[in-house]
């Protein structure tokens, strides 16, 4: 990375599981650099949805690499992911056409029930010549049960990974969701689900949706239920083929959690 800024600049691995993304600074000025990030960046800093981009440059090996501001913040603990103005970008995010237009021109379509369900199931085989685990098996079969009862015809922008890690407060008060790689076209019950049912205390479940701006209804609720364990299955699968086990684990506990919430057997 120094060879394309010049020797004056300090470039550092910034971490995150691609290792792709570096911290870059110079005497008054810093960059957060990422090698091959989506052409989807662009639309999404003009939206005000993630830190300004500075520039992009295409590499003679065909490489693109983005600058972004860097800019001093934190993450969202998971307390202050309650807050209306989580809800409101959120909303803004599944609302935007422009959001959509362009992923679509990307070549993403809408992903359905039954497609996410066909992954699962192919990735268990793999995993369960490993180790079988029956509260993995008794959630696939609740997804499988249910798939056709979640069908939904309105797609939008997803995130599919709304933790509070990737959610950023900036020290003049903006906020913004980051870390963009794994978005998908989608139902927005699958950002829902995750949200909610991570962080949100389910009696104030209709107030935090009317922020977002919705009067929720079963159907809904249905759809959230499913794309969340669908989600927790993903991410376990996830970990699982890294060899990471104990965040796994944790991944298992937190499906457990949901499936004994909804006497799910």
């Amino acid at each position: 990375m120094e060879h394309i800024l010049g020797n004056d600049w300090t470039v550092t691995p910034a971490g995150g599981s691609t290792g792709e993304a570096y911290y870059a600074q110079t005497e008054g000025k810093r960059l957060f650099l990422k090698r091959n990030s989506s052409p989807f960046l662009a639309v999404l800093s003009a939206e005000g949805i993630v830190p300004k981009l500075v520039w992009t440059k295409r590499l003679e090996n065909g490489d693109v690499i983005t600058a972004q501001e860097w800019l001093e913040g934190r993450e969202l603990n998971p307390e202050e992911m309650k807050h209306p103005r989580v809800a409101a970008l959120l909303s803004k995010i599944h609302h935007s056409t422009e959001l959509l237009d362009m992923l679509m021109r990307l070549g993403k379509t809408p992903l359905t029930p039954h497609e996410v369900l066909k992954d699962l199931k192919e990735n268990q085989q793999v995993l369960d010549e490993v180790a079988p685990k029956l509260n993995i098996h008794q959630a696939i079969q609740f997804l499988e049960y249910r798939v056709d009862d979640v069908i939904h015809d309105f797609h939008v922008v997803c995130h599919c990974d709304t933790n509070h890690n990737n959610w950023l407060l900036s020290s003049y008060d903006q906020l913004y969701l980051i870390d963009w790689d794994n978005a998908m076209v989608a139902d927005p019950a699958l950002d829902l689900g995750m949200m909610l049912f991570s962080y949100i205390p389910e009696e104030n479940w209709h107030h935090w949706l009317k922020e977002y701006g919705i009067d929720p209804d079963t159907h809904l609720f249905e759809r959230m239920i499913w794309y969340s364990i669908s989600q927790a299955l993903a991410f376990i699968q996830w970990h699982q083929m890294r060899g990471e086990y104990d965040e796994a684990s944790i991944r298992t506990e937190k499906l457990k959690k949901i499936m004994d919430k909804h006497k799910i057997i």
